[in-house]
């Protein structure tokens, strides 16, 4: 089990910890619990350790239109210093991983692939990769901090951090004179930015970060709360929405899709999805009573057939219900009432918009 450059920190707090993807991180805090960190990002800033994010450069020439080739949307469309959400697939359109492409220059890409996925990711790049493009794995050399919530700007302005960035855009930032690079992104659906120190600066940047978290009366946070905020938005989970037998097709993201493009590893079985459809689709549900829906739990037409799975359910904090995101049958629409067994007892859910709350990115 690998750990994060600041666990002390966290056990210091005395953290719930577990294993994600091969690395022990907290779960949650006891002086606050997920709901409340939930609140803290919702309300005012909370602070996520997601250092067991992967990490991979991409450098050399023509780095765009080889990684164009690896992933499904188009980074041509981007500019330095901006940032994509990408995914890889293999040749029958299922997904390696799901990832963001940091855009330094047309020959430089910095990769934050899934914990579990990076070393796939790697090797699929790695093997792929033509003369003049060198690939490393930097899994173990920067750390990944995630301040989001409506305060998360008068924060970074309080310590002379300037963060006016566009959603989704990067740049190299000083925090209290160390180096990190400050993303204007994140996985919550608020308001927030993502900060990259090397390693061994891990513990300096934290301590400043979680120190003005809780000046300004936020919490620091652990992946519960995380998963409650993105399935909220709707955001997908690789092994949950995401698999390699769950296209970007399937699972509704044919937004981050670029069929247009020139050839790229899945293509003609995603434009075939695209084209003639597909007998399964990610669905949003929402509980018509106090049921709550978990991974795996079958989904049932109101004629009792079984249409598909859920693939994740939680608890909303927001809307005081139950929710969740399955692969049912394409012919259910927004609108329709599907039947969940939830452990035994039929409970009726209604096929709703994502997301769930509404988004407050920009």
């Amino acid at each position: 089990m690998k750990n994060s450059p600041i666990v002390g920190k966290h056990q210091g707090l005395s953290a719930k910890m577990a294993d994600f993807g091969g690395w022990l991180m907290p779960i949650e805090y006891p002086k606050t619990g997920a709901i409340e960190e939930y609140n803290s990002v919702r309300n005012s800033v909370g602070i996520f350790d997601v250092s067991h994010l992967g990490k991979v450069s991409v450098i050399g020439q023509g780095a765009t239109n080889f990684l164009n080739e690896q992933f499904t949307n188009d980074l041509s469309k981007i500019i330095d210093g901006q940032a994509q959400y990408t995914l890889m697939c293999n040749s029958k359109g299922g997904v390696i991983d799901d990832l963001i492409a940091y855009r330094n220059l047309d020959s430089d890409y910095f990769l934050i692939p899934n914990a579990a996925n990076t070393a796939s990711v790697f090797e699929v790049l790695k093997a792929n990769a033509p003369a003049g493009i060198s690939v490393e794995n930097l899994h173990e050399q920067f750390a990944v901090f995630a301040l989001q919530g409506p305060k998360s700007i008068e924060l970074l302005n309080s310590l002379g951090v300037d963060c006016s960035l566009d959603y989704m855009a990067f740049s190299k930032s000083k925090f209290d004179g160390t180096d990190a690079i400050l993303c204007r992104t994140g996985y919550t659906g608020e308001l927030g930015f993502e900060i990259i120190p090397t390693w061994q600066d891990a513990g300096k940047v934290w301590d400043l970060l979680f120190n003005s978290v809780v000046r300004l009366g936020g919490a620091v946070c652990g992946l519960g709360a995380r998963d409650l905020l993105r399935t909220e938005m709707g955001y997908p989970l690789h092994g949950h929405e995401l698999t390699l037998d769950i296209s970007p097709i399937q699972a509704s993201a044919s937004w981050a899709v670029d069929l247009n493009k020139s050839n790229f590893t899945g293509k003609q079985i995603l434009l075939d999805q695209k084209q003639n459809g597909t007998t399964h689709k990610l669905k949003a549900i929402l509980a018509t009573d106090r049921a709550i829906p978990r991974k795996d739990m079958q989904v049932k037409d109101q004629s009792g057939n079984l249409i598909g799975q859920v693939t994740s359910g939680t608890f909303s904090p927001s809307l005081k219900k139950g929710i969740g995101l399955a692969l049912i049958s394409s012919e259910i629409s927004k609108g329709d009432k599907v039947i969940v067994d939830v452990r035994g007892r039929d409970s009726v859910f209604e096929v709703v918009a994502l997301p769930f709350v509404p988004s407050r990115v920009r």
